[in-house]
């Protein structure tokens, strides 16, 4: 009878940040769930969605404090399915890319819970799209290398080759790495990068307060300093990145 009653999770992606982003399937669930675990990278917005008496949960990280671990996450999620009923986990942006979806599908299986995946748009692509930069281009980049700026804990050494980064030519775009911009535009100086190499910061995505911070590998952090641009950015380095003084603000 308990597994009759067995409910399902759904990671949903909510998109960059602006709710009209999140897809239509994504939608429906969250105006269907009888819970919503949700990330502070997630619109809250989208919370007003959800219908009358849906529980809903923040588990997301604000200015490097947790509300919640991720073993806790897990346990959550499969807590809550087994009580039955939807369970939507809203994540920011795509739950595969950098996001730990993979990690929270895989306890989920562990524990015989049905899980489903629903797509979202990445923050990765959409916020230099909207800030009027391609990550690839016919003349100025034939391939996009993706890569987070803060390594998982716990990893011996690092994982990222930013000396094999720097070699391959193309477009950098870096999620999640803006505390340690100025190290690693180092690393790809080090690694044999031009300098000069453009650079563009674009600062709440798809939000309407947008800006985006140009400059070149040597300076990006410096400019970013004096704008006074943090998290949550989207790092574009490559030929690029000039694009977004040709098209502008595409929002």
């Amino acid at each position: 009878m308990a597994g009759m009653m067995q409910g399902k999770v759904y990671l949903v992606g909510a998109g960059p940040g602006d709710p009209g982003l999140i897809t239509l399937r994504g939608m429906e669930l969250l105006r269907q769930a009888d819970v919503v675990v949700y990330d502070s990278l997630a619109n809250e917005s989208l919370l007003q969605e959800a219908r009358e008496g849906a529980e809903l949960i923040d588990v997301g990280k604000r200015g490097g404090h947790h509300k919640m671990e991720q073993d806790g996450i897990n346990q959550l999620l499969v807590g809550k399915a087994r009580e039955g009923g939807t369970v939507v986990r809203l994540k920011g942006g795509d739950p595969f890319l950098f996001g730990r979806g993979a990690e929270e599908v895989e306890v989920l299986r562990n524990a015989q819970v049905e899980v489903h995946v629903v797509p979202g748009v990445t923050s990765a692509i959409a916020a230099p799209e909207l800030a009027g930069i391609p990550v690839t281009h016919r003349d100025l980049a034939s391939s996009v290398t993706f890569v987070t700026g803060n390594e998982g804990q716990g990893k011996e050494g690092h994982e990222i080759d930013w000396t094999a980064m720097a070699r391959t030519g193309g477009t950098i775009v870096i999620l999640m790495g803006m505390a340690n911009l100025d190290r690693n535009m180092r690393r790809l100086i080090d690694g044999g990068i031009d300098p000069q190499t453009p650079v563009a910061v674009v600062h709440r995505g798809s939000s309407p307060s947008q800006r985006t911070v140009g400059g070149t590998v040597s300076d990006i952090a410096e400019r970013c300093r004096q704008e006074d641009i943090g998290a949550p950015s989207i790092i574009v380095v490559g030929e690029v990145a000039v694009m977004t003084g040709v098209l502008g603000d595409l929002r």
